[in-house]
């Protein structure tokens, strides 16, 4: 794969080695290019050199020595070496000199050297000389064959290159860009033609070049170097990636189906989950993971690395893992390592869930698992005119139609309320409330929902107490829900039970509370049941009682009530901390889905903008500027 080498590196004041005489004769040899067998000389220094730089046998030099030892090759492999280290056995007047002097060295008259203006050599070394802080050197090659192909086997390419990206650099290592000094050279050495470059601060005390600023002046270089051969790797990877995602995505949701309506009896999870809300108790401040000790967050490690183990889990993240993989592999060399998942980064949101959840478990707070609950009855469509009336309340909920055309039907409501047919403001409120056809409107629905009920709409009742609680208006909330009870709304039934339950906005009253929650059940509605058969199997708030908590629950399961179900295949567990972990496989099945890679790469606003960064690319190295192609270019159950 072809890429830009990089090494960084710095020079304190009066650095020297032993190998600073070499460097010093070195220059005055002729680089053997002979085919004999390598010299006793040449091998005893090459071992020298691959003992004091280990990283010397990456080089294509050390394999073409390897596979023939001849003078020739060992005669390229010691000038790479000491190349690409000169910084390092000599001082920095003397690396600016031998960088500027030494043969294959590209030159402007005397010597080499460049920059971002006129250079002279006696000036920049006298400059680098008495310059009392550290000076960064950088060397930036290219294989023989890519530098030819992508016009960098010249030094006039690379000034441009380091010349346009001087802000970037200067960002990268913490100096002003007023006060960035540099100075480079361009060898067209051997396998590899490179530049050397030294980088260093006007000011002494600044500058400072860390792995990320590395990484970062790396990847500004090779996006220009390779800007041209990307964008044709973009549109022959864009094809790929929309298939790659596209199955992985497919593959993910049927496994996040099953995980969301499977159960998680784990009886090692809900021991470490109790054990967890224990040690909670211990816990001063904030209960979230950054800021717990090391043995409570080691304990929330140990239930991810458990929920990790679960099938279902697993065979998620092993596809998760296999995406990641092979797109990674379209732009890296070096193969992807693979994490735990509790070290993953894109699931460290799960911790602090395990620790909401084993929180919830140490106060006892009581969960209801009715977020699928569907509250909105049919269409009061029987009292609106047919023809008109009846087509544009149903507009409204048609997906299928554009908004102007809801807005059309909302036109036609509001002539029918003006003509007396009161459900019209039902359906405008809801309008109003869901941004059906217009942005949503809170204001304006609860302005028609009071309509409606005032008109006597029983529901409307309910719905406009639910809109007031939203808005935590809880005492208007519980007035209307008062009065929408009376008229036995199971809906307001439900809901007003769960706040005299929980003490929500209302004086804590069970008995108040179970007898709303049971008029509700026997209207059929699954959620009371399903909440009545909890409180009976965890005998908490009312009496311990199974045969009630069979009864109910089953009544609850048979509509599709899941939870209830999952209840009821598991009554011999301790329900609480049964339900946490069963929350916790949801929440793992949501943060797969939502880290998955979207359908599709970045998109056409990235291709133009790499268009026009090809266009300046070529432009500044000699072409004509027409001188180019144009591209065509889950909800949760508990």
């Amino acid at each position: 794969m072809v890429r830009l080498i990089q090494k960084s590196g710095y020079i304190k004041t009066g650095n020297a080695s032993g190998y600073m005489k070499y460097i010093a004769t070195r220059e005055r040899v002729e680089k053997l290019e002979g085919s004999a067998p390598v010299t006793k000389g040449q091998q005893q220094l090459i071992e020298n050199l691959l003992r004091d730089f280990p990283d010397a046998n990456k080089l294509d030099e050390y394999s073409g020595y390897r596979l023939a030892p001849t003078t020739g090759n060992a005669s390229a492999l010691i000038s790479a070496v000491l190349d690409a280290n000169a910084h390092k056995f000599t001082d920095r007047d003397g690396y600016m000199k031998y960088i500027a002097t030494r043969p294959r060295v590209e030159r402007h008259g005397e010597h080499g050297l460049f920059s971002n203006r006129p250079v002279s050599l006696d000036a920049a070394l006298k400059e680098v000389e008495t310059h009392t802080g550290n000076v960064w050197t950088f060397i930036w090659s290219l294989r023989r064959e890519d530098a030819a192909r992508l016009g960098y086997d010249h030094a006039e390419s690379w000034r441009k290159l380091i010349k346009a990206h001087q802000a970037e650099i200067a960002e990268a290592m913490k100096i002003p860009p007023d006060q960035l000094r540099w100075y480079a050279a361009f060898h067209d050495e051997g396998h590899h033609p490179h530049v050397h470059a030294m980088v260093w601060s006007a000011d002494p005390k600044q500058g400072r070049l860390t792995k990320e600023g590395v990484k970062m002046i790396r990847s500004k270089l090779t996006n220009d170097i390779f800007q041209d051969e990307m964008y044709t790797l973009y549109q022959e990877k864009d094809v790929s990636y929309k298939e790659l995602v596209a199955m992985s995505r497919r593959t993910m949701k049927e496994l996040l189906e099953k995980m969301r309506s499977g159960s998680c009896g784990s009886p090692v999870i809900e021991n470490k989950l109790l054990e967890l809300s224990q040690l909670l108790e211990t816990v001063k401040g904030k209960k979230v993971y950054g800021y717990l000790k090391k043995p409570v967050k080691a304990q929330v490690d140990a239930i991810v690395d458990e929920l990790a183990k679960l099938p279902e889990v697993a065979e998620c993240y092993e596809v998760w893992n296999g995406l990641r993989d092979e797109l990674e592999g379209y732009y890296k060399d070096v193969p992807r390592h693979r994490l735990p998942l509790s070290q993953q980064k894109e699931f460290r949101t799960i911790k602090n869930l395990v620790i909401q959840e084993a929180e919830n478990l140490r106060q006892g707070v009581f969960t209801f698992e009715d977020a699928e609950m569907n509250d909105e009855p049919e269409m009061d469509s029987e009292v609106l005119p047919q023809g008109v009336g009846y087509q544009a309340a149903t507009l409204l909920y048609d997906d299928e139609i554009t908004q102007a055309e809801k807005r059309e039907a909302l036109r036609v409501l509001e002539q029918l309320w003006d003509k007396d047919f009161t459900s019209a403001a039902y359906h405008l409120g809801r309008a109003y409330r869901d941004g059906l056809g217009l942005l949503p409107d809170d204001e304006k629905a609860e302005k028609w929902f009071r309509r409606s009920a005032d008109t006597g709409n029983v529901h409307t009742l309910y719905v406009l107490g639910k809109l007031l609680q939203e808005q935590g208006r809880l005492s208007e909330a519980v007035s209307w829900y008062e009065h929408a009870c009376k008229s036995d709304s199971q809906y307001a039934q439900y809901s007003l039970g769960k706040m005299y339950l929980l003490g929500n906005g209302v004086p804590k009253d069970v008995s108040r509370a179970i007898q709303l929650l049971r008029s509700s059940a026997n209207q059929g509605n699954q959620y009371a049941q399903y909440v009545l058969g909890k409180l009976c199997l965890q005998g908490k708030e009312v009496e311990k009682n199974p045969e009630a908590a069979e009864y109910w629950l089953t009544r609850s399961a048979v509509q599709g009530n899941a939870p209830a179900q999952f209840l009821l295949d598991h009554r011999q567990h301790n329900p609480s901390v049964l339900l946490c972990t069963a929350r916790l496989l949801h929440h793992m099945s949501n943060i797969f889905w939502e880290t998955l890679p979207p359908p599709n790469p970045a998109g056409g606003h990235v291709e133009s903008k790499l268009m026009g960064r090809i266009r300046e690319k070529k432009i500044a190295m000699g072409h004509k500027p027409d001188d180019h192609e144009e591209y065509q270019g889950p909800s949760m159950s508990m």
